[in-house]
């Protein structure tokens, strides 16, 4: 159980309820930490009583550090320097003696017990919210001043010349909830060693990367939801209910008894679901189901394996790219590959080639497209890149000999590029029987299925792969122009639309037809109250986050197969929406 807020601090905030889409489970209960400029990129932790007056002291020495350094600036300034440049730096040394910024950072370590960083950040926070509440254009601009000065001040508490992206709250007493506008896949990334309660976005859809990253975490998360990060302060009190989407700002005693009786419970819920760990996922007329993995980063191949999954239905490569300086290498790529597939003891593992583009860049690149998501992104970009994807698939052949290795071409929608990356497998194994490495010889070879196209053409697919793999996210995205990170049209992404579940439909028979397996990877795999309708479509293979899966096995478990099968296709024959009601019993 999370441990109670502090309710002894001094809190002025009113209670206030929102509302958003709850997209992980789970209940969190904690303080507010508000992303903007600097509140993410600094140490948060609180100090004991005893500390105060040092901490207080180290502020101080920064302070008198960061005006030395600017003053030092204007005396320094070169010849050909912009005349405003002097006023400017003096302006921001004199901020540094401003009791505001000085004196009330002081006060909230004094009260709050926050370690510098947290209180100078806390403190800007207020500062710039009342700037910009100011009528006069000049006063409002002056919170950028605020900003920069407090990033320097930073810089020099770090101890580095750079602000590095940089959070641990490994000494925090209580869970700390992180409020943003939106974080992107390469933030979330940064996001995932640091122990945070919970995830709260103005932005976002229940596939956003957010919410994708989120569930790798098993951290609960809600977005979409408007507004947060204007109305919650850092340090404020939150309550996260990701069931509902609800998230009380200061809520009072009451609410919060109630909540962490509920957070009691969802816990105790799960640990007897974890019982069925070494059970099989087999239906009650006994039709076998896998059940496998979604993973971002090769450590969590440990805990796909512990959540029992049959292997990895989905590596998503991407994330060994993003985030950083330089493109990883083919060794350090093997390396990943590798670990994954030993820790998987013989299990399949489905690597997914680079899928980049749309929501996701590499550092450098600049997307020039007017619609990125439908522009040069996944196999397109590898094709367009040969020397960057024969890295890859060096590195996923070296792997392969290791276990077994299937190989996963997104966004694949005409023939030629299945052939173009056929050859390319062939171009990278010559490369290393030139170079004399071993490497494994038996790729299977499988496309995702996520555009419409190949998923009303799918014989010839499904003829020359070796299996599909159904990435519902993007399919329903492109079949009903929805943009699924964008909020304002949340309500139109439509995982039961008639047209979207006759693609799937359409996409698993042709498999069975072939004898070729089909599975889905997408969202929809990991929610619950989505597997009776799946099952009742054909599907035998599923993927989702291993935090999902066993919520999955149990429903898999209570279901007749071949009775759901026959309700779904009577509802897709009449084009009728399907009631998920009517498939329970």
């Amino acid at each position: 159980m999370t441990a109670m807020p502090d309710q002894t601090l001094h809190r002025l905030s009113a209670t206030i309820c929102m509302r958003g889409q709850g997209v992980v489970k789970g209940y969190a209960i904690g303080r507010a930490v508000v992303m903007g400029a600097a509140a993410l990129e600094v140490v948060h932790y609180r100090i004991q009583a005893s500390d105060v007056q040092e901490e207080c002291a180290r502020l101080t020495r920064a302070l008198i550090a960061a005006r030395d350094e600017l003053q030092g600036m204007v005396r320094n300034l070169p010849a050909d320097a912009p005349r405003e440049m002097a006023a400017l730096l003096t302006v921001h040394s004199l901020l540094l003696d401003d009791p505001m910024l000085a004196q009330q950072t002081c006060d909230l370590i004094v009260e709050r017990h926050y370690n510098a960083e947290w209180a100078l950040t806390t403190q800007g926070q207020i500062l710039g919210e009342q700037f910009a509440a100011m009528e006069d254009e000049y006063l409002r601009e002056r919170g950028a001043d605020i900003r920069q000065v407090i990033e320097r001040v930073l810089r020099v508490l770090s101890g580095s010349t750079a602000l590095l992206p940089q959070v641990d709250v490994s000494q925090a007493d209580e869970q700390l909830i992180v409020v943003a506008r939106d974080i992107s896949p390469a933030d979330m990334l940064k996001l995932r060693g640091a122990r945070f309660g919970a995830f709260l976005t103005d932005l976002g859809g229940p596939t956003s990367h957010t919410a994708i990253v989120a569930r790798s975490m098993n951290v609960p998360a809600v977005v979409g939801m408007g507004n947060v990060r204007a109305l919650v302060r850092d340090g404020d009190i939150l309550v996260v209910d990701g069931m509902t989407g609800a998230v009380i700002v200061n809520p009072p005693e009451f609410v919060l008894q109630e909540y962490l009786r509920r957070q009691a419970a969802y816990a105790d819920a799960r640990a007897e679901l974890s019982l069925l760990r070494d059970a099989e996922a087999v239906t009650l007329d006994g039709v076998s189901i896998k059940l496998e993995a979604n993973i971002e980063l090769p450590e969590e191949a440990e805990a796909a394996l512990a959540a029992g999954a049959d292997g990895i239905g989905l590596f998503r490569s991407e994330f060994l790219f993003m985030g950083r300086s330089s493109l990883p290498g083919e060794e350090e790529q093997y390396q990943a590959y590798a670990s994954v597939v030993r820790t998987m003891q013989g299990r399949p593992v489905t690597i997914r080639t680079l899928d980049i583009g749309a929501d996701k860049t590499l550092d450098g690149d600049v997307t020039v497209a007017v619609n990125p998501a439908l522009g040069l992104r996944a196999i397109r970009y590898c094709l367009a890149n040969p020397e960057l994807f024969a890295v890859q698939l060096r590195a996923l052949l070296r792997a392969a000999r290791h276990g077994r290795v299937r190989i996963l071409i997104p966004m694949i929608s005409h023939m030629h590029e299945v052939r173009a990356t056929r050859q390319a497998i062939a171009a990278a194994a010559r490369e290393l029987d030139a170079r004399g490495e071993p490497y494994g010889r038996d790729i299977e070879l499988g496309a995702m299925v996520e555009i419409p196209a190949i998923a009303i053409a799918i014989e010839p697919f499904v003829d020359s792969l070796d299996f599909l793999s159904i990435g519902t996210n993007d399919l329903i995205q492109y079949t009903l122009a929805i943009d699924r990170g964008d909020n304002e049209v949340a309500e139109l992404y439509d995982p039961m639309h008639p047209a979207v579940l006759r693609l799937i439909a359409h996409t698993i028979n042709a498999g069975e037809r072939a004898g070729k397996p089909v599975a889905v990877c997408g969202e929809l795999a990991g929610d619950a109250r989505m597997s009776r309708m799946l099952l009742g479509l054909g599907l035998k293979e599923f993927s989702m986050h291993p935090q999902q899966l066993l919520d999955v096995k149990k429903e898999i478990r209570m279901a007749h197969s071949n009775a759901l099968r026959v309700k779904v296709a009577s509802a897709l024959n009449r084009a009728e929406r399907i009631d998920l009601a009517s498939l329970e019993g």
